[in-house]
């Protein structure tokens, strides 16, 4: 994990890729990744003596506040002691459900030296999804703020709360203070190692269907965290590094926590909510060179015009996009007005990231491609018979299991849906392999569209439309139609004045004719203004496509 200079040429992609070492990898630990390891020592302690920020704090109102690692080495120590305090071990569960201040850094880093699991717990959540993922941890202190307490008095066999209480709010009753024990409880704590098959995560993951399921994060995940922010991300000690994903959420958690610390550097969290507007003041206040987010975000920035951007073009060094695939208008716009490139990134909350166009390696990049296979994973494209496609064969990304070895995930927790088997996890996108390589997504399997006998990639058709000037967002669906089995269809969220009439879908159908395929079009295009989506910004097609069975099912009843 030794910075690069500037001026020195990236490394080759493909060097890289096939000489990848785990050996030499591990090496570049504190402490032994196989035998005795401690999350805290790697993002943390191993990093002080220099007096080096470690974190900026933006509250809700722009006041910014920063710690050194030293003083998040002692805010852990406090918190590993109030932790130890309430009963809490190696391998227990600590979860939070805090907003993006410096009190999450710090539960987080007091769980890790502990020796304990930290669980998040994404602050837009309601009772009964904490309560599905807090059975399924077991975890034995949760800690939340008083805008978020009044939630778990509606989950039932809740663990011990700990409350990082408003100024003149009450403490319930059973409640531990928060700040009172930290003040009380010693800045000394000696880190407890543990092996790299040991757990310090706990994520939650679910489908369209069914409850969420556990993802167990060993410790040794922290191998493909570190290779992430060098070789995607190409994170730089005079980086100041800002991802917006909040930490209740993967992206945000190992790769805006974990990932950033654990190379030494700065990380950035913005308690605000996420506006264009906020997000350029962030970027000029801080002097923010790497930015990392969703495509959702990046729109934002694209709909709020150029003018808005002129006085930050050629600031940012670089810029990282994960969480859906990145439409290759943003793209295009990110070079013309913020002259700088905007890499799309793949990866789940069972993977971490494993398919990016690397900022920090030297590889053709090809708008609308997730990517190339990080170096340490080896991916493949399957059919329906769990065989191997050549290129440009549509089929199912997955990880060849046996020719990954920074690969950590192994199946999840106390349940039994099969994550591997026949050698591949299979990760349920449907992609095609170019010649060259690299990935070109075209949607979840229950996302592609079959059309007259056409199969049609739901990104695909989205990219062209958001072409369209008057465009700021869209998703598209397929429609069940008796004749073609499915037809497609768009929903638009226009930009401000613009006006919705048949003279627009006229012009967006024949827009997607020209620039994709006649086949694609979308028949039907509704103008809406707001697109359902997960807590990270994932577009949620499937509950579109069921409301729009629901409504022809609903048309199609006899009337009484």
């Amino acid at each position: 994990m030794v910075d690069r200079p500037e001026e020195t040429p990236r490394p080759d992609y493909g060097a890289a890729w096939s000489g990848f070492d785990l050996e030499a990898e591990k090496s570049g630990f504190a402490g032994d990744l196989d035998a005795a390891v401690n999350a805290c020592v790697e993002c943390c302690d191993r990093h002080c003596g220099a007096g080096r920020i470690a974190l900026r704090c933006l509250s809700a109102d722009a006041v910014l506040s920063e710690y050194s690692f030293e003083d998040l080495r002692d805010l852990s120590a406090r918190a590993a002691n109030l932790f130890r305090a309430q009963g809490v071990g190696p391998g227990d569960v600590v979860s939070g459900l805090l907003p993006r201040r410096v009190e999450l850094i710090a539960v987080i880093l007091g769980a890790w030296r502990l020796g304990a699991v930290y669980q998040p717990l994404f602050t837009a959540f309601g009772p009964r999804a904490i309560e599905q993922r807090l059975q399924t941890s077991r975890a034995k202190v949760i800690v939340t703020d008083s805008a978020n307490r009044a939630k778990l008095d509606e989950v039932p066999n809740r663990p011990r709360v700990v409350l990082v209480r408003a100024e003149g709010a009450a403490l319930p009753e059973g409640d531990l203070d928060y700040r009172a024990a930290m003040a009380a409880a010693p800045a000394e704590f000696a880190p407890v190692m543990r092996r790299g098959t040991d757990l310090f995560m706990l994520m939650s993951t679910s489908g369209t269907t069914g409850a969420p399921k556990g993802v167990p994060v060993p410790l040794f995940a922290m191998l493909s965290f570190g290779l992430y922010m060098r070789q995607a991300i190409d994170l730089r000690r005079d980086d100041v590094f800002w991802n917006i994903a909040d930490p209740g959420w993967a992206y945000g958690l190992y790769y805006a926590v974990c990932g950033p610390l654990l190379l030494g550097c700065a990380t950035t969290l913005c308690e605000a909510g996420f506006t264009a507007e906020s997000c350029y003041r962030v970027i000029d206040g801080l002097g923010v060179t790497s930015l990392a987010g969703s495509p959702t975000a990046f729109r934002l920035l694209l709909a709020a015009g150029p003018a808005a951007a002129a006085a930050l073009k050629g600031r940012l060094r670089v810029v990282s996009s994960a969480g859906e695939p990145l439409n290759p208008e943003v793209i295009r716009w990110f070079a013309q007005h913020l002259g700088v490139p905007i890499h799309d990134h793949y990866g789940q909350t069972e993977l971490g990231m494993c398919v990016n166009n690397h900022h920090g390696l030297d590889h053709p990049v090809r708008a609308g491609s997730a990517g190339l296979a990080m170096p340490g994973y080896r991916m493949a494209v399957l059919d329906e018979a769990g065989r191997e496609l050549g290129p440009n064969q549509p089929g199912t990304l997955a990880v060849d299991i046996a020719r990954s070895p920074a690969l950590w995930f192994t199946g999840y927790l106390n349940n039994d849906t099969p994550a591997i088997a026949g050698g591949y996890y299979r990760t349920g996108d449907s992609v095609e392999l170019e010649p060259d390589g690299s990935v070109s997504f075209i949607g979840r399997a229950d996302d592609v569209i079959t059309s007259s006998g056409y199969r049609i990639g739901p990104f695909d058709v989205e990219s062209v439309l958001l072409e369209h000037p008057d465009v700021v967002e869209t998703a598209v669906i397929g429609v069940p139609d008796p004749q073609r089995t499915e037809i497609v269809k768009a929903f638009v969220i226009l930009r401000d004045g613009a006006t919705r009439d048949d003279a627009l879908r006229e012009t967006l159908q024949q827009l997607v004719r020209r620039r994709l395929s006649a086949h694609a079009y979308p028949r039907q295009i509704d103008f809406v203004t707001e697109l359902p989506k997960t807590p990270s910004g994932k577009i949620q097609r499937f509950l579109l496509r069921n409301a729009e069975i629901a409504r022809q099912k609903q048309a199609a009843a006899p009337t009484a």
